[in-house]
């Protein structure tokens, strides 16, 4: 498959040009990379204007991931999921109000453009809450909460995989949002490679409007690059506002570099990458079963994915700091996790490393918690909140105020309570239980 920004940048550093542009570095420096790393010289296009090599290379994106159009970004899946909610409001009947039904384990991102766009949103909770990352989304509690709506919402979304690795029935899902009258949007930020497994378990092919991938989590990628896909069914009217809903949330100065490995990283999806990804599935499957005979409690997750539950005695995040001491560095931990990502780009020895490093497990797995579910008062819009001033203060004098911004660090970046929620009892013991100390309140006229 050609690379026409890679051959770009590459032509341009072989011709030896003065380069009396930006940026400021003019192709010198002590990383190796500066001479690639340029701007939107002549030749070079432009991203939200995009009609020469980035077209071409997105739309040799879009016909991978099987996609009616795939724009590039340079911002992560966070800059994608504020267009993808813009255009899920544009597309919306007019005179609707701007209303999205979201699984409540949305990333901060989800929040932030909820303040941006004014969004009210009608969150979707877990039967069971056993993780901050968690939000099992039952196809039936869906359509009995749309069927309860005066008018279809703007758009349905729900986050899969989610940091655990719990997989969502977007089939299912998408089947009820069809039946209802509005589309699926998804956060497959963790799941781009979902596309090349056979069958592809990717959300485009099981039935979402709308979705966002961060390529770097999970394709060799340089952190930063990301896909916004709009499926074949989302309005070809609207499609064509995308790189403007883009534009409005990115930056005018993106990393050629980052776009450079997007388009290199298509070359690689074309060139056996589908079997180099089957193999990588059954090493970590055969890992997970070394380490079920080792004692270890191991959770479903997607299939580049591998958590674990913590054993008695041992929190994820001290067993995460053992494994550090003996070079292998984990993706996530907490009080009852341990999380590990691998990919094709992982050597044999990497998987041999982490099963030494783990050994036998050295107790039962430790009892999951029944979190209770921190179903906020809504005392003022995401906006609002969100938009007014802040006090931080200590999360044991924080009961009956109103949250301002989300405070809980990435990773995993989901919120406990969330901008314009009114404090309560169940929010302030999973602050306790996650050992949140601070929270950011709003202070807002006439609310407490």
């Amino acid at each position: 498959m050609k690379t026409p920004i890679y051959d770009f940048l590459q032509a341009y550093r072989a011709a030896g040009s003065a380069r009396f542009h930006m940026p400021g570095h003019k192709g010198r420096g002590p990383l190796g990379c500066e001479a690639l790393d340029i701007t939107e010289i002549p030749g070079a296009d432009a991203l939200y204007e995009a009609r020469g090599i980035i077209a071409q290379s997105e739309a040799n994106a879009a016909a991978l991931f099987g996609a009616a159009r795939t724009l590039y970004s340079t911002e992560g899946s966070s800059q994608c999921i504020r267009a993808m909610l813009y255009l899920a409001l544009a597309a919306r009947p007019a005179g609707t109000p701007p209303v999205v039904v979201a699984a409540r384990n949305v990333h901060r991102a989800f929040v932030h453009a909820a303040a941006l766009l004014d969004l009210t949103v009608i969150w979707l909770w877990p039967r069971e809450n056993r993780s901050l990352c968690g939000c099992d989304v039952d196809p039936q509690a869906l359509d009995d909460t749309l069927a309860a709506l005066p008018a279809p919402p703007a758009c349905v979304y729900v986050t899969s995989p989610d940091y655990l690795g719990g997989m969502a029935d977007i089939a299912a899902l998408a089947g009820v949002c069809r039946r209802r009258g509005t589309l699926l949007a998804v956060d497959n930020a963790h799941g781009a490679y979902l596309r090349f497994l056979s069958p592809s378990a990717h959300p485009l092919d099981l039935g979402a409007a709308l979705c966002c991938d961060s390529a770097h989590k999970t394709l060799p990628v340089l952190t930063g690059g990301a896909y916004l896909h709009l499926g074949k069914a989302f309005p070809e009217s609207l499609g064509r506002r995308a790189k403007d809903a883009m534009a409005l949330f990115g930056s005018t100065s993106p990393s050629y570099l980052t776009l450079a490995s997007l388009d290199l990283c298509n070359r690689t999806l074309a060139e056996g990458y589908p079997a180099r990804l089957a193999e990588t599935a059954a090493r970590i499957e055969e890992l997970r079963r070394d380490l079920r005979s080792a004692g270890w409690e191991v959770e479903p997750s997607d299939p580049l994915r591998l958590t674990l539950r913590a054993p008695q005695g041992l929190t994820g995040t001290a067993l995460a700091q053992s494994l550090a001491q003996q070079g292998v560095v984990c993706e996530y931990a907490d009080r009852d996790f341990l999380v590990l990502m691998a990919t094709p780009e992982n050597a044999p020895e990497d998987f041999a490393r982490l099963l030494q490093g783990l050994g036998p497990a050295p107790a039962q797995p430790a009892p999951l918690p029944r979190l209770p579910l921190a179903r906020g008062e809504r005392a003022a819009s995401v906006r609002q909140a969100l938009m007014a001033p802040q006090e931080t203060v200590p999360v044991s004098q924080s009961l009956g105020r109103i949250c301002g911004a989300p405070t809980v660090a990435c990773p995993p970046a989901i919120p406990i309570a969330v901008s314009g929620e009114r404090i309560g009892p169940e929010a302030l013991a999973i602050m306790d239980y996650y050992g949140v100390e601070t929270v950011d309140v709003a202070a807002l006229s006439g609310k407490t």
